[in-house]
């Protein structure tokens, strides 16, 4: 019997059907069996194969996230070790264990081994496309970066996978990913497919 992938999207704030439309399409890519589905609850992360944090604004991702009760489900799972996550922009944001510059308005995941810099390349007006380069892709990618933030620091098991200069945008820790730019608004399913190869 072939095994259905149950992966969700956190349905708060974000591309959420964008995010959805990219992972059906590197499902169907990858002839692996799936459904992808807007996560609304806590009881419904206990089932999850995989899952994944759209970008937003934090603030509100994360004091919703705490209100609904999905912040402590999510970090029972990464605490178990077994929920792939891939954070993007705001996503990215919570799944790091310290934020600079925090007023205390973000409870983080704490879930990867980083600090991050919100908006560190500036307001929606400074929001930009990039050639980057990413470890085990064979070409460059072509990212979208609005209101993002960047990894400013790493260590222990974090990795960082793609820099522009010297600031790191993209980081993998084990079976989380975390991308300060948004795949989801490219038809470029390579981050997508990536992620897939960390579920199966």
């Amino acid at each position: 019997m072939v095994r259905t992938l149950s992966i969700g999207v956190i349905g708060i704030q974000g591309a959420i059907s964008e995010h959805i439309g990219s992972m059906k399409s590197a499902l169907k890519e990858a002839n692996t069996s799936g459904n992808v589905f807007v996560v609304k609850n806590e009881e419904e992360i206990n089932d999850l194969d995989a899952l994944l944090l759209p970008g937003g604004e934090s603030t509100t991702i994360s004091r919703e996230l705490y209100r609904s009760g999905l912040y402590n489900a999510i970090l029972k799972r990464i605490k178990e070790k077994n929920l792939p996550i891939m954070g993007t922009c705001a996503g990215c944001v919570l799944l790091a264990s310290e934020i600079s510059y925090d007023t205390n308005d973000i409870k983080p995941l704490k879930a990867m081994e980083m600090q991050v810099v919100r908006n560190a390349f500036g307001r929606q007006k400074e929001s930009f496309e990039k050639e980057i380069n990413i470890e085990g892709f064979d070409a460059s990618y072509n990212a979208v970066f609005i209101r993002a933030p960047i990894i400013k620091k790493i260590w222990g098991n974090c990795k960082a996978l793609a820099k522009i200069k010297k600031k790191i945008v993209m980081a993998r820790q084990e079976n989380i990913l975390a991308l300060s730019f948004h795949p989801e608004l490219t038809s470029d399913l390579r981050v997508h497919k990536y992620f897939l190869d960390m579920i199966i």
